[in-house]
């Protein structure tokens, strides 16, 4: 496990709690009241619901936000921008994570992950002090995807909480649109040749849900051409260090599938721990 309290870049910045880093008129913060996690929802279900081709329940098509039984015992990572207001008068939220630690999951009866995937073995094989965080729920405003400051702010935000709650690992699931398999089949198979978790760690798909992302030989792959077919979120992710899990799973409320990341934080490589380490104040 790597020692994540030795002195380092992202010091300074712990004093910065709940505000974490800030780059021009962003800032990245955790929310602290139940509006706040409101306007993450809010987001939540324009970006996914509005944009892209996810079905919302008539509970969140009335109140126009995207909640599920883990918001509430969940941190929410914030990019607000100061210089756009929102509905309500206030700086609007245009960059959210959502982040559970394994205490929350404990009270949440487990991980929202395990919906998908089979973690069971993995949870069972890692060391009792083990630190865990699982990642999802994120999402960027349309006008600000654009801005590379926005997800450069949501990681550097993460890493100053990784530090801060000594978390040893990273996981969750990250997502392509489209619910066809066939039409994914260079990246999903580039993923399972090229970034396969290790053995001793191996996560599966749900036997109901899995879905074969070995849809090409190894041999028949271009590298280059297939991390062009890879969204931003999990290139940032492979390229950092993580790896991937064995299987995809549909998500058809969500019209996505869906890949499992594993990211040890000892396997953070250097080039990514200084990129998103360094003080942004």
């Amino acid at each position: 496990m790597v020692n994540i309290h030795e002195p380092g870049p992202l010091e300074g910045q712990l004093d910065q709690w709940p505000v974490l880093a800030t780059s021009a008129s962003l800032e990245v913060r955790l929310a602290e009241t139940e509006a706040e996690v409101e306007a993450a929802q809010r987001l939540r279900y324009r970006v996914f619901y509005e944009e892209m081709n996810a079905v919302p329940t008539p509970a969140m098509r009335d109140a126009r936000r995207d909640f599920d039984r883990f918001d509430e015992v969940c941190d929410h990572m914030l990019v607000v921008d100061r210089e756009v207001l929102d509905e309500d008068g206030q700086p609007a939220v245009v960059g959210t994570y959502r982040l559970m630690r394994d205490e929350y999951a404990k009270r949440a009866g487990g991980f929202y992950t395990a919906g998908e995937y089979d973690i069971a073995g993995m949870l069972a094989g890692l060391p009792g002090d083990c630190r865990l965080l699982e990642l999802g729920r994120s999402c960027i405003l349309k006008s600000h995807r654009a801005r590379p400051a926005t997800m450069q702010l949501l990681w550097r935000g993460v890493m100053v909480y990784v530090v801060r709650f000594s978390i040893d690992l990273m996981f969750g699931c990250a997502s392509f649109a489209g619910t066809d398999p066939s039409a994914l089949k260079l990246p999903l198979s580039y993923l399972h040749h090229f970034h396969p978790m290790p053995d001793g760690a191996r996560v599966r798909a749900r036997p109901e849900l899995y879905v074969d992302m070995n849809l090409m030989p190894k041999e028949a792959i271009d590298p280059k051409e297939a991390l062009r077919a890879v969204p931003p979120i999990i290139k940032g992710y492979i390229r950092a260090g993580a790896s991937i899990g064995d299987g995809a799973v549909i998500d058809r409320q969500f019209a996505t599938t869906d890949v499992f990341i594993y990211f040890p934080v000892a396997r953070i490589n250097a080039r990514y721990r200084s990129r998103f380490g360094r003080s942004v104040a």
